[in-house]
């Protein structure tokens, strides 16, 4: 699928002098118009367009709120009242911006578990998947910071919490909380840093995206068979086909992210956040941002020590663990067939993956305490053993299903049963139904 004669014909002079220097229609047609991708895509595969779309909405409301924002520990919280009362449209932006963090991890999320579904990482798409996990790190980090400038009571000892546990890290853990922090505790110079690191790192988020959808075109597109393209009736053109698919799937998640902007903005926000930061009132539970809580849950399951490894280590190790270990997933899978479709043992384990990821978000939300630290234990260990057990064994004893032996064949099949379950008489001729 990568690859390929360029099909682009300039149609005029001005485009054929262009064309000649800076070949950047041809680029663009070759890459979003006359790409060939599998005829059985689904709407599973909308998720990269609806990302690319997130970011630049983003980007461009970030750049807004920057114009009227104070990084400064006197103004910050005034400044985002300000924009909310004061700036025309001012509460549009923030709230598209502050909804528009969640609906870009909802996602990716999605986006995530399509590739695990599907087996996306598989070779030869090893770096294709990688770029997309340190895309994801730069996210969270980026998020992280973001939550802290409106410096409200959730902002404030967000930061310190999560800042502090970094001292856990023999020798230079106090030394990366102050690099962070500019001092020993969270103040004014922490806010600077913040607010510079989340005005620059959507831009780097936007330079690996183009490294990742490089190597997407260099490799080609998966698709539910995991079979790879054989024969020219495997592949449609991007456009209209493929494009068509996306911008529905598109509409549909905006319309679900207009919905929390204009009746719901600030439901999946804190009440405690929307009072200003004081250092001398801790909240009675502090908690990130729901997208953070799968991780602050395995953190806060670490209660034990390992060995020399205190728990307060541990805890550290495990959340960061469990983000690192996205990285290997292409080589912890043994298996020779990527789809799940065709892996019953590996799908039934990864639905119950998915359950658990999103339980220990539930859990990530309740205090650390009592059943719910035993639950998150028993989550981690689920996790954990999903990756560095089950995919590795899996595919040494699980008996795949009968692979089709192209595209072509998986959608005839696919057709064919469906058209065999139509009720009696459903083709008829309205003669023949009366």
């Amino acid at each position: 699928m990568s690859g390929g004669h360029s099909t682009y014909t300039p149609t005029t002079g001005i485009g054929r002098w262009i064309d000649s220097r800076l070949p950047l229609p041809r680029l663009v047609h070759d890459s979003f118009v006359s790409y060939p991708v599998p005829r059985n895509l689904n709407y599973a595969y909308t998720f990269g367009g609806i990302l690319s779309i997130m970011l630049v909405v983003q980007i461009v409301t970030g750049i807004v709120l920057a114009m009227h924002y104070s990084a400064h520990v006197d103004m910050a919280f005034d400044s985002v009242e300000k924009i909310m009362r004061d700036v025309n449209s001012g509460w549009l932006i923030r709230y598209l911006h502050a909804n528009g963090a969640s609906m870009f991890f909802i996602a990716v999320y999605l986006h995530i578990a399509r590739g695990m579904y599907y087996g996306s990482y598989k070779a030869p798409r090893e770096l294709l998947w990688i770029l997309g996990v340190i895309i994801y790190l730069l996210m969270m980090a980026t998020a992280f910071m973001g939550y802290v400038l409106p410096w409200g009571q959730m902002s404030f000892w967000g930061a310190t919490v999560i800042t502090g546990f970094f001292t856990a890290i023999p020798l230079v853990g106090e030394w990366i909380q102050q690099l962070l922090l500019g001092g020993f505790a969270v103040d004014n110079p922490t806010l600077n840093r913040f607010f510079s690191l989340h005005y620059l790192l959507p831009f780097m988020i936007a330079g690996v995206v183009v490294l990742h959808v490089w190597a997407l075109h260099v490799t080609g597109q998966t698709n539910p068979t995991g079979i790879e393209v054989k024969q020219k009736t495997d592949t449609l053109p991007f456009t209209p086909y493929a494009t068509v698919k996306d911008a529905f799937g598109m509409v549909l998640f905006f319309i679900m992210f207009a919905y929390f902007v204009f009746y719901i903005p600030n439901y999946l926000g804190h009440a405690d956040n929307y009072i200003m930061a004081d250092s001398l009132k801790t909240p009675s539970h502090i908690v990130p941002e729901w997208y953070f809580l799968p991780f602050y849950a395995i953190l806060r399951a670490i209660t034990f020590n390992i060995g020399p490894i205190d728990s307060k280590l541990g805890g550290v190790l495990a959340m960061f663990g469990a983000i690192a270990v996205l990285f290997f997933v292409p080589w912890l899978d043994t298996s020779k067939v990527r789809s799940a479709v065709y892996r019953p043992w590996y799908k039934l384990f990864f639905w119950l993956f998915v359950v658990n990821s999103i339980f220990l978000g539930w859990l990530g939300s309740r205090p650390a305490e009592g059943a719910y630290v035993i639950m998150s234990q028993i989550g981690t260990l689920y996790y954990f053993g999903f990756f560095l057990v089950i995919m590795p064994l899996l595919g040494l004893i699980e008996t795949p299903k009968r692979l089709p032996n192209s595209i072509t064949e998986a959608v005839l099949a696919k057709n064919k049963g469906a058209a065999s379950v139509q009720p009696a008489g459903a083709n008829a001729s309205p003669e023949t139904k009366g």
